[in-house]
This record gives structure tokens, C-alpha cells and sequence, in this order.
């Protein structure tokens, strides 16, 4: 195995092991984050679309050697990795009906064998590509980005209105982070609310609503909604920008909470070298498969008030929201949020080594740390 190919595969085995570690964290109910109740579930969608990807990324390389990872910075796949995936998903069809049937090949390559006593090469990689393109083609792939869905319908006692649960995710390009959204949103559309509010406050009950919905659960907003979306999810943007903007562009929306997790920075002994300290010292880790560190945060931004709209002859203005910045903290200020939580997902032997080196204490201040050890995930350490 070429230095590439090794380096390749200790990448892929120790990114797969911290997505399933993470995982297996955001699917326990008795772990912390399940006190926002259907948030774990929805991050945990993701992260499977995520180990999908990663599984598509190992068997393209079984004939493809372009495969590039952002090394100082989020650890994770630049950009172009997703535009391969999602271009490949495109073609598959067209490819796939140029690449002989699986068995085909296999009967070739062992012909080949026994005449000529070596692999055939350029059947192995027909093979691989065939592999490859029947799993892209039928895989949930994390792509560059996720159009939003509705999973919860409620109606909010106090202003009669229904709100939903939204959430999409994008891969952003310039800083090669995934990224999952979630909001939620309060709806004062005269026909939403006829439909969706019973003559008693609550939700109707006579209408039927098959979660999840693609989409806002408002159709004559849904398509808007999805181009609002696209364009206002960059890593850049604070939580609050866009919230504000939601606010701003739809008149009957109104976005009580706005949620962000991004997914990373994730460093790797001998692999990346974004974090000169946790580099040197996952490097004396002694198994290469527990040499990593996968880091994540949860931003949140919510509202603290509503200000009535006003109609006029001449004029009028929107209801807006006051959304609440926590200026007593620092970095939740520069960040835009109201909230944030740092976590962080370490297998048991590099945390002992981090911990024997005197560094766990500097690496992880500010970070809810997490060990993955035997298969389960220990908090609160």
C-alpha cells in the first residue's frame, strides 16, 4: 500500500469511527442533548447522510485518486468532493449502462486470472466504479445542499398561530463544514390558520398531516422558503442575521428560535494539522484508529418579544421579532446568538493521552466532553 493509499485509509476509518461515535451520542435518550428533544434525531438523519457520503468517497477511490480534505482547517472534504458526488449521482445511469453487469466482470477477471496468471487491473477498477456508481446512485448522500423539511406541526396557545419545525443543512464551501438548520417558525397566513387551527386553539385534528413534508408545510410559501434558505445558510452569516432576514422577507412568518449545529473542526493524527498541540499528541496514541478528536457546536438564537405590526392608510409595518443577543458573553456576541454549547467526541485512549500530557484541560475549556469507549459514549467527564 503506497504512503497515499495508507493515509487515505486511515482518514477514512478514523472519520467513519467518529461519525458513528456521534451517532450513537445523538441517538442514546439518555444523552444530554436528547433534552432537546427531537433535535438529536434530526442531527443524527445528517450524520448518517454524512457516513454515506464518506462510504461513497472510500469506493470512488477503488479508480478514482482525487480525493482532497481541508488539512488546516475543518478536517472535513473540500468542497469539490460534494460537486463530484452529486455530478456522479446524475450520470450513474448513463455511466452504469457503459460498465458491464457485475457478474459479467467477475467471470472476466477470473478468466483472466487462470490465462494469465495476474489481476486485471482494468477490471478491478470497472468493478469499483460499478460499486460505486449503484451506491451513489441509491444513497442519501449529504450534498452541497439539503432542501428543508417540516417535521413537527403544532399551534401556540397564546397567538393561535401554527408554527412548524424546519430543518435543511448545506455544506459550506469556504469553510468545508456541515451545517444543519432548524427553526422554528410561527405561520399568520389567514389559510393556514383556517386549516390547520380547530374552533378550541389547538391543532385541527381532522386534517391529516404526513410528517415529514419537503418543504415549508405552507405551500404558497414553500418554493420561496427554499430559495430563502439556499441563499441566506452560509457559515458566515450569524444565527441571528438570519433570522433577522427570515423575519424580514415574509410577511406571515414569524421565527421564534433558529438553530445551528456545525458539525467539525475534526483533526486526525498524521492526517491533519489544523491544531498543532492536538496533532503532537494524538501522534503518541498508540492504535492510528483512536487518534482522532471531532469537534461540534450548537448555536441558538430565539426570540425575547414580538412587536405588533401596524397598518396605515399610507404605510405599514410588519410584525417583527426582538431577538435576544447575550451581550454578557462575549462569544456568544460574536457569534449572534442567544445560546451556544461546545461539545466535543474523543475516543478513551487519546483522551488518556491528552489528559497524561496535562493538556485535556486546555484543549477542552469551554467544551461538554464526550469519550467514546467499548462502543458507548460516557459524558460529563
Amino acid at each position: 500500500m503506497t504512503p497515499e493509499n495508507e493515509a487515505a485509509a486511515r482518514y477514512f476509518s478514523s472519520i467513519t469511527a467518529a461519525l458513528s461515535g456521534l451517532e450513537i451520542f445523538m441517538r442514546d435518550d439518555r444523552s444530554p442533548l436528547y433534552r432537546h428533544g427531537i433535535v438529536a434525531k434530526i442531527v443524527a438523519e445528517y450524520i448518517a447522510r454524512l457516513e454515506r457520503s464518506f462510504s461513497c468517497w472510500r469506493n470512488r477511490l477503488g479508480f478514482m485518486d482525487t480525493f482532497r480534505i481541508s488539512r488546516a482547517e475543518s478536517g472535513f472534504p473540500v468542497f469539490q468532493n460534494l460537486l463530484e458526488l452529486e455530478n456522479d449521482r446524475r450520470q450513474a445511469d448513463s455511466r452504469l449502462a457503459n460498465i458491464p453487469l457485475a457478474g459479467e466482470l467477475r467471470e472476466e477477471m477470473a478468466d483472466f486470472i487462470l490465462r494469465h496468471k495476474e489481476f486485471p487491473e482494468p477490471l478491478r477498477k470497472s468493478m469499483a466504479e460499478r460499486l460505486y456508481l449503484e451506491d451513489v446512485k441509491s444513497e442519501q448522500t449529504f450534498g452541497p445542499f439539503t432542501l428543508a423539511q417540516t417535521v413537527k406541526v403544532s399551534v401556540n396557545p397564546k397567538t393561535e398561530r401554527p408554527y412548524y419545525l424546519v430543518h435543511w443543512a448545506t455544506f459550506d464551501g469556504s469553510a468545508n463544514l456541515p451545517l444543519v438548520y432548524m427553526v422554528t417558525v410561527e405561520d399568520s397566513s389567514e389559510n393556514m390558520i383556517r386549516q390547520l387551527v380547530g374552533r378550541d386553539g389547538k391543532l385541527n385534528d381532522k386534517i391529516d398531516i404526513p410528517l415529514p413534508v419537503d418543504g415549508l408545510l405552507n405551500p404558497e410559501l414553500a418554493h420561496r422558503f427554499d430559495d430563502f434558505t439556499e441563499k441566506n445558510s452560509a457559515y458566515t452569516l450569524s444565527p441571528a442575521t438570519i433570522a433577522v432576514n427570515l423575519d424580514k422577507d415574509f410577511e406571515p412568518l414569524h421565527p421564534k428560535q433558529l438553530r445551528r449545529v456545525v458539525l467539525g473542526p475534526f483533526y486526525s493524527a498524521g492526517i491533519t494539522d489544523n491544531n498543532s498541540t492536538v496533532t503532537e499528541v494524538l501522534a503518541k496514541v498508540r492504535k492510528p484508529e483512536n487518534a482522532w478528536l471531532l469537534t461540534w457546536t450548537i448555536q441558538e438564537v430565539y426570540s425575547k418579544g414580538e412587536k405588533p405590526g401596524r397598518k396605515g392608510l399610507f404605510s405599514s409595518e410588519k410584525t417583527t421579532q426582538e431577538f435576544f443577543i447575550n451581550t454578557d458573553d462575549l462569544e456568544a456576541a460574536r457569534q449572534g446568538v442567544s445560546s451556544y454549547e461546545n461539545h466535543a467526541l474523543i475516543p478513551h485512549e487519546a483522551y488518556q493521552a491528552l489528559y497524561a500530557a496535562g493538556e485535556a484541560q486546555k484543549i477542552f475549556g469551554g467544551y461538554k466532553v464526550h469519550i467514546l469507549s467499548k462502543g458507548q459514549v460516557i459524558s460529563d467527564v
